[in-house]
């Protein structure tokens, strides 16, 4: 059946070896091929007709396997071949007259190794590209929007074969292995094919199943190898060894049908927002089991049931792509697809969002499409070459952060980030995606000094490749799941972040109010007898309110790095600290504006935030801990319940003051409205000393009784109790421009929620 060969020796093999050569492959395809440098071994391999230049008729048989020591071919339609080993560094091959099949997977592989054992399998180089020209020409584009679910790494039938198909793009590399448990992490057994022109390389490999490790060895342009994660990979290592695993990512159970669609038909600048910020590797710990933090299985529990109870309309879960250093609390991400393998796999990741679905409570999840770390398995550098980043630092380096900025200019880079992040919104079901850095993306000079960035081609400094692809991003998340939304941390005066593309904005739903944040804060901290002065802190930000749809945060990112806790922020003593939180959480919640409060802020945590401790629950046995805590439950309700607090929240018929200029005694009020015939309007009054004020008047509009609904200073709450004023009613004598009154106690350090008749 073996045809004739030609019995030179070969030029990388001794006399000694005495091997064959096949002279129907030449030097440009032999050479590569053994020096695992082939960039289309799937062109040479296998079985398939012998063309014009290799013999006349016929077809030829290769296999490339080093270690093996016999290989026979066996056919489905009964026909055996024994191959020759050619090449002592385990090249096979065989001509014959045969018809044998051609292109096909027809044929299993029967391999003896050096050692004596042998197996069977199929070929990985008998099957054809699992993607299509529509695939390469959508990549090349920016536009796959579903990249994913043709590069990385899929379990698959192809052809009655199971096994799993491998693509990543790197187009600057002279050859790439997928490499792992499967073949003894060798990267001369299945190196991949590039297709084309697109820098996309590919390969099915046969029997590979669902958990298997791996990662792609990388030849680079130079010659230099190395080991690289999948940048599309769904689950990975976080330790050490960084492999990803193979992930079946379709058998998923969703049972969240109803939450998907009442979401689409929900409105949410109309609606109440109440967001608890969860770092998950630290919301919750086990100190009896060496303090671990809870599996994704456990918050399904525990998370879920604690935020249901406390009211919290949505949480937003700190990054939970994987990362290899705790210290950057997830926003220094390496693999953007996969769900951190800390707490548990891929499905128990759902299973814990489906959870929160079904209990009404959203997820929002941060996602860091600014900038990316320099670890040596991860994006940087990933074919050798500065692919995801700029090769410049002044364009493509944050030195603060000692980390890497991706470039937007280039199509599959842009493409990479926007089909993660519907990746999140499609196989996940997250809620809404909150834009981590947005400033350090918009500006060229953020963070820079004079000499240390480079212009646009207008001579400015806005990075217009960054704002192109934030609205693209925008764009193609709101076209393709309504309902969801995007969130954006830009700490600067850009203008139009939450306003639509089409009318010139940069596509955001919300964006953070940093503005409030720091002004609030920085009153706040003053001590009471001093805020007199400083009245205008509290009103500024109602100047702007409208501008933007905004989201109040008091976020992870207060409480940390030594600015000290939101308790610790306060200022006098400790009854004091607690009446001024009191008072700070309830102004914030009647501001306009969604709310957003990180974990341990709600039971007035003392110490700073860990990212290595858990929250510091015992606290719950003090009484100024637990109603703080009943506090923000009770603030939950009321907004959640009072339509006056959400209806109109984003528009300025929403709003009114009733007075901000008594300053002398730091009292202001105003108040929040709802629409005519929905609900009733809140009076709210604020005493931002600890001086109770006694026989206040507040002028209104409406006469009738007015309803308490909130004291920030009840005793339920920790507060003095001092004032007990259940229903108020006005009087005839007018003040702040209205004809008519009410006259109030105002308790010390504290916030007074009336419903208006």
């Amino acid at each position: 059946m073996l045809g004739s060969m030609n019995k030179s020796i070969s030029p990388c093999a001794s006399a000694s070896d005495s091997v064959l050569v096949s002279m129907l492959l030449s030097p440009e395809d032999l050479h590569p091929l053994l020096e695992c440098r082939h960039c289309d071994p799937h062109r040479i391999l296998g079985v398939r007709k012998i063309q014009s230049g290799e013999g006349e008729g016929g077809s030829i048989a290769r296999v490339f396997y080093p270690g093996a020591s016999n290989i026979t071919l066996s056919f489905s339609n009964g026909e055996k071949l024994a191959l020759t080993k050619v090449h002592a560094e385990g090249l096979f091959e065989a001509d014959t007259t045969l018809a044998l099949p051609s292109g096909g997977a027809d044929y299993t592989l029967e391999v003896t190794l050096a050692d004596g054992s042998a197996f069977s399998s199929s070929d990985a180089y008998a099957f054809a590209p699992t993607l299509g020209e529509l695939d390469l020409y959508l990549l090349g584009q920016g536009e796959h929007l579903e990249a994913y679910k043709v590069l990385g790494a899929h379990p698959r039938n192809v052809d009655g074969i199971t096994g799993t198909s491998f693509a990543v793009w790197a187009p600057n590399a002279q050859r790439i292995s997928v490499v792992g448990d499967f073949n003894g992490w060798d990267g001369r057994r299945h190196m991949m094919r590039r297709l084309g022109r697109s820098g996309v390389w590919e390969i099915f490999i046969p029997g590979v199943a669902e958990g298997e490790h791996y990662k792609f060895e990388i030849r680079g342009p130079h010659g230099d190898i190395f080991l690289k994660t999948d940048p599309y990979g769904f689950f990975a290592q976080h330790d050490l060894r960084t492999a990803c695993m193979v992930t079946n990512l379709e058998r998923y159970a969703w049972r969240d049908q109803n939450w998907m669609e009442q979401r689409a038909r929900r409105n949410a600048y109309a609606e109440p927002m109440s967001v608890y910020e969860v770092h998950l590797g630290s919301w919750r710990r086990r100190p009896e089991e060496q303090d671990r933090p809870l599996s994704y299985l456990e918050l399904s529990v525990e998370l879920v049931t604690y935020v249901k109870e406390m009211g919290f309309t949505h949480v937003e879960l700190l990054p939970v792509m994987e990362h290899p250093f705790d210290g950057s609390w997830g926003y220094q991400v390496v693999n953007f697809f996969a769900p951190s393998s800390r707490f548990g796999s891929p499905d128990e990741f759902r299973h814990l969002i489906d959870a929160l679905h079904q209990a009404g409570i959203g997820v929002i999840l941060d996602w860091v499409p600014g900038h990316f770390p320099k670890d040596a398995h991860g994006l940087a550098r990933f074919d050798g070459t500065a692919l995801y980043e700029h090769e410049d630092p002044r364009l493509g380096e944050h030195r603060d952060w000692g980390t890497l900025i991706f470039n937007y200019g280039r199509n599959e880079v842009r493409n990479f980030l926007i089909s993660n992040a519907l990746f999140w919104l499609d196989q996940y079901h997250i809620d809404g995606l909150r834009v981590d850095a947005v400033a350090s993306m918009l500006y060229l000079d953020y963070s820079r000094k004079a000499g240390e960035w480079v212009p646009n081609r207008f001579g400015g400094r806005e990075n217009l490749e960054a704002i192109e692809f934030l609205k693209a991003f925008n764009t193609a998340c709101y076209a393709r799941h309504p309902g969801v939304m995007t969130i954006a941390e830009e700490s600067t005066a850009w203008p139009g972040v939450s306003k639509p593309v089409y009318e010139g904005g940069l596509g955001f739903g919300f964006k953070w109010n940093m503005g409030w944040m720091n002004d609030s804060l920085r009153y706040i901290a003053r001590p009471p007898i001093h805020r007199k002065h400083h009245q205008g802190e509290i009103t500024f930000s109602m100047l702007y309110a409208y501008h933007e749809h905004f989201m109040l945060v008091l976020s992870h990112d207060e409480v940390v790095h030594g600015k000290g806790s939101l308790m610790n922020k306060m200022p006098e003593d400790d009854w004091q600290k607690a009446a001024n939180l009191r008072m700070f959480l309830s102004w914030m919640w009647t501001h306009p504006g969604k709310k957003l409060l990180f974990q341990g802020c709600e039971i007035a945590q003392w110490r700073e935030w860990d990212h290595d401790q858990s929250i510091d629950w015992h606290l719950l046995e003090h009484q100024p801990h637990a109603g703080m805590q009943r506090l923000v439950k009770r603030l939950n309700e009321v907004y959640r319940s009072e339509p006056a607090l959400a209806l109109l929240d984003d528009r300025p018929e929403g709003f009114e003051w009733i007075d901000f200029h008594d300053a002398e005694n730091t009292v202001w009020s105003f108040l929040r409205k709802a629409p005519v015939g929905v609900g009733n309007d809140l009076l709210i009054v604020v005493n931002a000393t600890p001086v109770v004020r006694r026989g206040y008047h507040i002028g209104v509009h409406a006469t009738g009784t007015y309803a308490q609904v909130l004291n920030s200073d009840a005793e339920e709450f920790g507060g003095s109790g001092c004032m007990h004023m259940d229903n108020i009613t006005s009087s005839e004598v007018g003040a702040h421009g209205r004809n008519h009154s009410i006259k109030l106690d105002l308790p010390p350090l504290a916030i007074l929620i009336l419903k208006v008749p």
